[in-house]
């Protein structure tokens, strides 16, 4: 239930945010010393939080083939143009 509320506020973190909590989140884990109920919700925060950082990294990408895409048609444009002249 904790996620569905702070799904919200996820949404609101910047890529730089959301992986630097995830470090610490692993961090955590990796340390120890947490009770089962405690890696579970640290387990299930580290889910979400990568959720965030891949809906970045598919948004960066996107953004990045559809500029070379963009980029690669004008290309092509303007070698139509010398060949037509």
């Amino acid at each position: 239930m904790a996620t569905k509320t702070a799904q919200p506020a996820d949404e609101a973190l910047g890529y730089e945010q959301a992986r630097d909590e995830l470090i610490d989140v692993v961090r955590r884990l990796e340390a120890g010393g947490t009770s089962l109920e405690e890696s579970l919700a640290l387990w299930e925060r580290g889910e979400e939080l990568a959720k965030v950082c891949r809906r970045w990294l598919d948004g960066a990408r996107a953004r990045l083939d559809a500029a070379l895409a963009e980029e690669g048609e004008e290309e092509a444009g303007e070698t139509e143009g010398a060949d037509e002249e």
